[in-house]
């Protein structure tokens, strides 16, 4: 296992009706400015929510952070905050906008240009406090400092991570999915499915309790997934589903591990160029990827096809592997995510020359042992 440091400041408040929480959490001298993303919130019921547990709260509203946040509507609230003076920001809604949020937090107490922030590894030495009422199961933010912001101007898509923008604390009341657009749902089983695998399907460095977190998380997605699109107000089903996201991507399973999260760095490349999903481009990507890079997964594939999907330990390791690719493309399909671009209508060849382009001129390198180069990530999307 190698060395590793680990502290997440932020509290979890979980469970049915916790939104009433907020005034409990929330200093009252504090200026809130509450984000969220196209409406969703109010016809749902949860800003309402909110807003009655703020009640006699100082606060304004932010709405319009999209899904996959737009670096160019986040500067207008940076412009809003530094403006007005507010002093704390609540995110409410799915973790696109708590991403935008948690960017919000750090520009606004920037002076430079905010992209800086994102490109060129600027530091941010302080950001405004922030906390969530998370509405969509996905992407895990509530739990983690990390964020992933877009630009429209150049079709870019990269990560932002800070320790200083960890939430301050996070309400998370599964009640709050039951009227998710199944796609929606769907979006985010597959998120949290492919955090995890980003996390445990690299080379082993003995870490059978990590291991053990990470396929834990698999089985229960593979189990309570189905499920929930079965029986959409389920609360039992959707709490289970919202813990997972959560869990996958909460640090708690990479502690000591080695990471991948190259099918997350080719995913975003395909959304920033064709406005693909983020979970509709991670099922079109993890399988091709594997099969690609299966020589240097091979252990931890053949693990996870004995531990998950229930296969024959005595069977060679490559083919072990084979079933886990296989079962898991079974898995996307099975809750209605397609896995190949074609079915999009996105020439393969036309995006893979793209990508490597992109990624040569960049130098990017990627995976566990940086060795998907871009003219290995010219194969993955060719195959993909």
């Amino acid at each position: 296992m190698n060395n590793f440091e680990f502290r997440c400041p932020t509290k979890v408040i979980f469970g049915a009706d916790t939104i009433s929480k907020l005034k409990d959490e929330i200093p009252q001298d504090k200026k809130i400015l509450i984000t969220y993303g196209g409406g969703s919130i109010r016809k749902n019921g949860v800003l309402k929510q909110v807003k009655e547990a703020l009640e006699g709260f100082n606060y304004n509203e932010f709405g319009g952070i999209e899904p996959n946040p737009k670096y160019e509507t986040l500067l207008k609230a940076i412009e809003m905050v530094k403006n007005e003076g507010y002093d704390f920001l609540l995110a409410v809604g799915g973790g696109s906008v708590l991403d935008g949020t948690k960017f919000i937090a750090a520009a606004s107490k920037y002076e430079g240009e905010p992209w800086d922030l994102i490109t060129k590894g600027v530091e941010v030495k302080e950001a405004l406090e922030l906390a969530d009422v998370i509405t969509l199961p996905a992407t895990g933010s509530e739990m983690n400092c990390g964020a992933v912001i877009s630009r429209l101007e150049t079709k870019e898509k990269f990560p932002f991570i800070s320790e200083k923008v960890y939430p301050k604390f996070s309400i998370i009341d599964p009640k709050t999915t039951y009227s998710l657009p199944e796609k929606q749902t769907v979006n985010g089983i597959v998120d949290t499915f492919v955090h995890v695998m980003e996390q445990y399907a690299t080379y082993d460095v003995n870490t059978p309790l990590q291991d053990q977190w990470a396929l834990g998380i698999i089985k229960t997605l593979l189990e309570e997934g189905p499920k929930v699109l079965r029986e959409p107000q389920n609360y039992e089903a959707r709490a289970n589903i919202f813990w997972c996201a959560t869990c996958g991507l909460n640090y708690w399973i990479s502690l000591g591990c080695v990471q991948d999260w190259a099918t997350h760095m080719i995913g975003h490349e395909l959304t920033a160029i064709y406005g693909l999903d983020h979970g509709e481009t991670l099922a079109i990507i993890l399988p091709s990827l594997w099969r690609v890079m299966k020589k240097d997964k091979m252990d931890k594939l053949a693990k996870m096809a004995i531990q998950v999907y229930g296969a024959n330990e005595f069977l060679p390791k490559s083919l072990l592997a084979d079933i886990t690719i296989k079962k898991t493309e079974k898995f996307f399909h099975n809750i209605g995510r397609k896995t190949k671009l074609k079915e999009y209508g996105i020439d393969p060849k036309e995006a893979a020359q793209e990508i490597k382009r992109r990624f040569s001129e960049r130098n990017t390198v990627l995976g566990e042992r940086q060795n998907i180069t871009p003219d290995v990530a010219y194969e993955i999307v060719l195959n993909a």
